[in-house]
């Protein structure tokens, strides 16, 4: 994979605990657990793992993620693979941070997280930069920040990565036409709220992003 085409502002793992920190089981993940949600990540998002990557996840799998149910936030490994994984994060971090899409950047809290670049002199704006800047609520924000999907049937949707707001359309023309309606909505809700500065850079937001597979 060489761009993310579909995605969603906020966390993409699970929340975690900070190294030293309490431990809040059912809640959040250790440290261990967060470091091996990020590899995990980089894998499904399609990072190819060397071959001791490999080995090592499976080694942190058993101690990790038994086959019985257990309540997160407790499993930890000894020191030294505590070590390895927290070093193979590390290098999946690094590999998501560089391709993270235009406009927005990978951070790392106490999860991973996809966050839009709050510059408004840059080229290409992020809808979402333009939505958290503005800091009040605006109707059309919801649809002006969606991205385009085509659902199993054909059929497609507007939305985020968990819920439709606009569809099912015939076309992807049709409901990239729903979100562009809403943006426009959306300038006028700036400039009513006092931020003409912030409805003055729509010739300069991303392309509705859509996803064809």
């Amino acid at each position: 994979m060489t761009a993310l085409t579909r995605w969603h502002v906020g966390p993409w793992t699970t929340r975690g605990t900070a190294a030293g920190a309490a431990f809040e089981p059912g809640r959040k993940r250790t440290p261990d657990e967060l470091n091996f949600d990020i590899v995990g990540l980089s894998r499904i998002v399609g990072r190819r793992q060397t071959l001791p990557e490999e080995m090592l996840v499976r080694r942190c799998q058993a101690a990790l993620r038994p086959t019985d149910p257990r309540v997160c936030g407790v499993q930890t490994l000894d020191p030294e693979l505590s070590a390895e994984l927290a070093t193979a994060a590390t290098n999946a971090f690094t590999w998501l941070t560089e391709r993270a899409p235009t406009g927005y950047q990978f951070i790392h809290t106490d999860a991973v997280e996809l966050q839009p670049l709050l510059d408004l002199s840059a080229d290409a704006i992020a809808v979402d930069a333009v939505v958290q800047l503005a800091g009040v609520p605006l109707p059309a924000a919801r649809l002006a920040t969606s991205h385009v999907r085509r659902s199993p049937t054909g059929s497609w949707y507007a939305g985020d990565a968990v819920c439709n707001w606009s569809g099912p359309h015939p076309t992807s023309a049709e409901a990239v036409a729903a979100v562009e309606a809403a943006r426009a909505q959306l300038t006028t809700q700036l400039a009513t709220t006092g931020r003409q500065d912030l409805a003055n850079t729509a010739d300069r937001w991303l392309a509705v992003p859509i996803e064809t597979t």
